[in-house]
């Protein structure tokens, strides 16, 4: 599932006043997106290509990241740069999708894959900083911040396929990307590891998040149901 996904009519829980302001902003973010990928839908540029441009671009940062010697600036900023671009790719390849009515279903499924690859491997390469310092504290939350991540994909995901909501909190991809990249922009001053300290627990507090969401949901019906 993706974030355009519409919320199902029957689903009767509340969300807080935070994720409706979220909520709200990514709408407005969207079309504005997809106004400006108008022009472009009239190209031969297609969401796949922008997909996989994204993810090479992130790849590639991350292979920069992973192998900078002696924390030089220009890896981790370089890196970081090129791993900005690519999520911003993978962000427009939908807007362009929508705007030029091009998107697939398999079109769909290969970019929420390549978000997760894309994210995975810089924190990989994070990773692999963390190891050379002999940082293993920093290390051990890099593992955590990459299985929250993912488990806070899967939630919403598995959340959909039985017909609910599971949006809420404030770990999406959006604010995984933006703290890593600071992280990046800090390491030369040897304040990586904070940001992925406050990822790991951020994505862990929103897979709780939409836990307790779903088990609220699911209550409500079953009282609805009586």
């Amino acid at each position: 599932m993706t974030d355009d996904d519409p919320r199902p009519a029957d689903e009767p829980a509340r969300v807080s006043q935070f994720d409706r302001v979220k909520s709200e902003y990514m709408e407005a973010a969207r079309e504005i997106l997809a106004r400006s990928m108008r022009g472009v839908a009239k190209t031969k540029l297609t969401p796949d290509m922008l997909t996989l441009a994204g993810v090479t671009l992130c790849l590639t940062g991350a292979v920069l990241v992973g192998f900078e010697a002696r924390n030089e600036e220009l890896f981790f900023w370089l890196g970081g740069a090129l791993f900005v671009v690519g999520s911003v790719a993978d962000i427009l390849d939908g807007a362009l999708a929508r705007a030029a009515s091009k998107g697939t279903v398999f079109g769909a499924f290969l970019d929420a894959t390549f978000d997760r690859l894309g994210e995975a491997a810089m924190l990989a390469a994070i990773g692999l900083v963390f190891m050379r310092d002999s940082n293993e504290h920093a290390l051990v939350a890099t593992f955590a911040a990459v299985t929250g991540s993912f488990l806070v994909s899967y939630t919403r995901a598995k959340a959909e396929s039985l017909g609910l909501r599971g949006d809420v909190g404030f770990g999406s991809r959006v604010e995984r990307v933006v703290l890593i990249s600071v992280g990046l922009g800090l390491a030369p001053w040897g304040l990586l590891q904070w940001p992925i300290y406050l990822l790991a627990a951020m994505t862990w507090l929103t897979v709780l998040q939409r836990m307790l969401f779903v088990r609220r949901q699911l209550r409500e019906l079953a009282e609805q149901a009586l």
